[in-house]
């Protein structure tokens, strides 16, 4: 290493603090010290933001360091290089001189090089007799050797918070698109809310967004985002709760709730029987069990589950004698026969009538089914079974046209007692490969 005293730059070159303190670190090096140079410059790539240099101006370093001609930096050796500036132009792909001199400038400036300049300012080395370096001017790397725990540390951090920085993004990504998406659904449903007024306040938090973000401008939004979610999810859940008020396992009573009692509007079709059709059973394995009718959507009807036919009552399956057509399926058997609402459920799973109802508000939105057709078919038929009525629909949804005008129809064969929900689950239970059975 350079023992010398302090050196100052050649010619106009001011002498500077920075240099003084620079030269001073190089000099406390420990001859045992040593770092691999190219692991030591992937660090400064790291920490470049940290040291405000340029990226250009690392690519001069790198030109220095592959000048050195040991991969290790040690501190009992001499850490001067000393290329001409023309060599210097060929190693950074042709870069002028001009170029290269404000660099070289900026990385002295920075304290990662120091100069160690000949009286007459040219880069040159001196050698003994027997070839090794006795003197040489150029630049020293001594104080990339001196600030090497330094600059990892400066390269942990960056990285450190460039990871942070992601991790925020993309979690006020998910929830921006949750806050879109609930309002949109809240907004659709009906749900009575101050939903323009979440919005506002949603825009204003976007609005504070900014171009070129830190961690420190990104995290009180993140915050400000997530209690605006919590709000709208506290809002909608509790309406949902009061949607569903027989929603608990044990309850078999009837639901009388109907918020539009006198409306005569739908928002999907109705279903009506085509002049001439007939009742048709759907296949031999089924036919103890379900008949279909044909539905009146768009250009075609199609087969559907377990409506019996209005105009014979040859294929109309009677309830059981005794059997309360309220009392609803034991939960096991209905999951069995309607797998596909499983995943609806809360943490994708369904453990309860209530996770089941839960699940079926979510299907309902799903099928575009209106909260007026839903709401008819649990006074019906009951919260429980209007819930497992959406759980076949949902098992059978690619073969009907319309989910609302389809549940909507059930409805009114039901008030008239034309349907029953046990044909329907049975045939559904026998089509997924299960022995149904009816608990007595």
């Amino acid at each position: 290493m350079e023992t010398d005293g302090i050196t100052t730059p050649f010619g106009q070159r001011a002498m500077t603090l920075g240099m003084l303190a620079s030269q001073a670190i190089a000099k406390t090096v420990s001859p045992e010290a040593s770092i691999d140079k190219w692991k030591l410059y992937r660090w400064l790539c790291e920490a470049r933001p940290k040291l405000r240099v340029s990226d250009r101006a690392l690519s001069v370093l790198n030109a220095l360091m592959s000048f050195y001609p040991k991969t290790e930096l040690s501190g009992s050796d001499s850490l001067v290089v000393f290329p001409s500036n023309m060599q210097l132009s060929l190693r950074t792909h042709g870069m002028a001189e001009t170029t290269l001199r404000r660099h070289l400038a900026a990385l002295v400036e920075a304290g990662l090089l120091t100069r160690r300049d000949s009286p007459n300012g040219k880069r040159y080395v001196r050698r003994d007799r027997g070839g090794e370096i006795g003197e040489a001017f150029g630049f020293s790397l001594t104080p990339l050797l001196a600030r090497a725990g330094e600059i990892e540390q400066l390269a942990a951090a960056v990285t450190a918070e460039r990871l942070l920085l992601q991790r925020l993004r993309e979690r006020i990504t998910l929830v921006r698109r949750d806050i879109v998406k609930l309002i949109e659904t809240a907004l659709e449903d009906g749900l009575s809310g101050d939903w323009m007024q979440f919005e506002a306040e949603y825009r204003v938090q976007i609005l504070g967004l900014p171009r070129v973000a830190t961690p420190e401008i990104l995290t009180p939004i993140l915050s400000a985002l997530e209690d605006l979610r919590s709000e709208i999810l506290k809002c909608m859940e509790h309406q949902i709760i009061l949607h569903n008020p027989a929603g608990y396992p044990g309850q078999t009573e009837r639901h009388k709730q109907n918020s539009k009692p006198e409306s005569t509007s739908d928002f999907e079709p109705r279903f009506e029987k085509k002049q001439g059709g007939k009742a048709e059973f759907q296949s031999e394995t089924l036919a103890t069990a379900d008949t279909t009718a044909e539905a009146k959507s768009g250009d075609a009807g199609e087969p559907v589950l377990g409506v019996g036919s209005a105009r014979t009552d040859r294929h109309q399956r009677a309830p059981t004698p005794g059997a309360d057509p309220l009392k609803p399926y034991p939960l096991p058997l209905v999951l069995q026969a309607c797998p596909e609402i499983i995943p609806f459920g809360p943490g994708g799973t369904i453990s309860s009538w209530r996770d089941l109802m839960t699940a079926a508000v979510v299907v309902r939105s799903m099928l575009a089914i209106s909260p007026s057709a839903y709401e008819d078919a649990c006074a019906v038929l009951g919260p429980e079974n209007a819930a497992t009525v959406i759980a076949c629909i949902l098992e059978r949804s690619g073969h009907i046209n319309s989910a609302g005008g389809y549940l909507r129809d059930l409805s009114r064969r039901a008030e008239r007692g034309e349907f029953t929900l046990g044909p329907m689950l049975m045939a559904l239970a026998r089509a997924n490969g299960t022995p149904a059975k009816r608990a007595g």
